[in-house]
C-alpha cells in the first residue's frame, strides 16, 4: 500500500470525475492518505461544538476527528482511480470507536483508506476507514459506509412499529445545513441549496447525516464512558427545516438512540468496550 499527502481542490476533482473516463468499478485504490501532526484549531473546535450543541471544552467530541479526516476522504474518493464518481455516493452508516479521551492540545496523525468493496441490494458499497494516532498510539478510528446506487429501492413504508417515547423534540432549522457545511467542509449542495437538493431528487435541503449523529451524541454528554463505540445507520434524510423526535434508552451498559418524524431517520447505539 502506498501513502500520500492530500493536495489540490477535491471539489474540482469530484467535478472532473463526472466526465467520461476509464474507471475500474471492481477495484479500490491501494493507498493511504495521510496528515501528520495535525494541530487542533481551538476556534474551529468551538465552532463545531456550537453547531452540534456539544459543551465547549478542551476535549474532542468523538465525532470531531471524522471532520478532521473528511478532507483526506474527499481527496481519496475524488481521485481518478476511485471506482465511482463521488457525486451520487450515499453515506448509509458510520461506526466510530473512541479509545480514550483526546485532548485538544494533542497532535493527531490521521490516515484514511478505502476497503471492502461489496455488493448491496441496491448496488455496491464500500468503507472509508480513518484512524487518528498520537505518538503511534491509536486513539480513535472511524468507518464510513457509502453506497453507490445502481438499482431503485423496493417501496417500503419506514415507520416505527413500537416507537419508544420521545426523550426530546428538536426543531432543526434550514440554516443547519449551511452551518454544518462551514465547520465540516462537506459542502454538498443537497445540504446547502434548495435547487441543488431538487436536482438530486429531494424536495428540500437535507441535514448532513453526521450532523444528526453528532447532535444525538451531544444529547448524551455526561452519560458516556471515556471509551466507547458508536454505531449509526442513516435511514431517511432529515428535511430542512424539520421537527424531529430524539429517543434515547439505556441498554447493556450503553445507549440506544434514534431520530424520527413519523418515520425513522437514524438509529444508533453506544456500546462500552
Amino acid at each position: 500500500m502506498t501513502t500520500e499527502e492530500p493536495g489540490g481542490n477535491p471539489y474540482l476533482r469530484a467535478a472532473a470525475g463526472l466526465l467520461p473516463g476509464r474507471r475500474r468499478p471492481d477495484t479500490l485504490p491501494d493507498r493511504e492518505v495521510l496528515s501528520r501532526a495535525r494541530v487542533i484549531d481551538r476556534e474551529h473546535l468551538a465552532a463545531y461544538d456550537r453547531v452540534c450543541e456539544f459543551r465547549l471544552s478542551g476535549t474532542l467530541p468523538a465525532t470531531y476527528p471524522h471532520v478532521l479526516a473528511f478532507p483526506l476522504a474527499m481527496h481519496l474518493m475524488s481521485a481518478a482511480d476511485f471506482p465511482f464518481p463521488i457525486v451520487g455516493m450515499v453515506h448509509i452508516a458510520n461506526r466510530i470507536t473512541l479509545h480514550r479521551p483526546i485532548d485538544a492540545g494533542e497532535r493527531l496523525d490521521l490516515a484514511v483508506r478505502a476497503a471492502d468493496l461489496r455488493d448491496h441490494e441496491r448496488g455496491r458499497r464500500l468503507d472509508i476507514l480513518a484512524t487518528a494516532r498520537v505518538g503511534g498510539e491509536e486513539v480513535w478510528n472511524g468507518r464510513s459506509t457509502y453506497l453507490r446506487i445502481e438499482r431503485p429501492a423496493e417501496r417500503r413504508e419506514q415507520r416505527d412499529r413500537t416507537p419508544a417515547p420521545a426523550t426530546a423534540i428538536w426543531r432543526v432549522p434550514v440554516s443547519a445545513g449551511a452551518r454544518y457545511a462551514a465547520v465540516s467542509g462537506d459542502r454538498n449542495p443537497i445540504h446547502t441549496s434548495r435547487i441543488g437538493a431538487r436536482l438530486f431528487g429531494f424536495p428540500q435541503r437535507i441535514a448532513h447525516g453526521m450532523y444528526s449523529a453528532a447532535r444525538c451524541l451531544a444529547a448524551l454528554e455526561g452519560r458516556l464512558p471515556d471509551r466507547y463505540t458508536m454505531d449509526v445507520t442513516f435511514k431517511a434524510p432529515v428535511l430542512l427545516p424539520s421537527r424531529v423526535e430524539f429517543t434515547a434508552t439505556e441498554a447493556k451498559g450503553g445507549w440506544e438512540f434514534g431520530l424520527r418524524s413519523g418515520k425513522p431517520h437514524l438509529a444508533g447505539q453506544v456500546t462500552p468496550p
